[in-house]
């Protein structure tokens, strides 16, 4: 190696990711591209690690990597605006709300579902299977539905 740089390897196994990782990374912009050593090696500043954990935290707490990548240049710009960061937290705290009032409604309806099985009582139909597969729903069939008309049939 050239200087005090980390190859691949090393700081895959220090930030606890897969190489393939690091390469994902750096395509998606997250990671600047290394310095390559003479004989091709990449070499990574030792500070690539601390980044790559920071974006892991950031995934971990449901951040997409778009999202990330403004962290990560609030994280490194001068003068950080905290009111910034502020934001785009309060707006995935938002989201995740979201979420979970559709995770919970979504818990609800099959729990009804589960509930109102009757495959312990020998009965041929199954509710669940008869809620999913609604009979009532028209986009489900391959023919448009027809108009209808204000006239009696000839």
């Amino acid at each position: 190696m050239t200087g005090n740089g980390l190859r691949i390897g090393e700081v895959a196994s220090r930030a606890g990711v897969n190489i393939q990782t690091l390469r994902y990374y750096e395509r998606r912009g997250l990671l600047e591209a290394p310095a390559r050593t003479a004989s091709g090696y990449r070499e990574y500043p030792s500070e690539t690690v601390r980044l790559i954990r920071f974006i892991k935290r950031a995934q971990d707490l449901g951040f997409t990597l778009k999202e990330i990548a403004d962290l990560v240049a609030l994280r490194d710009a001068k003068g950080r605006k905290r009111s910034e960061v502020r934001s785009l937290a309060a707006a995935k705290v938002r989201d995740i709300d979201k979420k979970l009032a559709q995770l919970q409604a979504m818990r609800s309806a099959l729990y009804t579902m589960v509930e109102s099985c009757a495959c312990r009582d020998g009965r041929p139909t199954c509710p669940i299977l008869e809620a999913l597969d609604d009979a009532q729903d028209t986009t489900a069939t391959d023919d448009p539905p027809r108009p209808r008309s204000n006239h009696a049939n000839p």
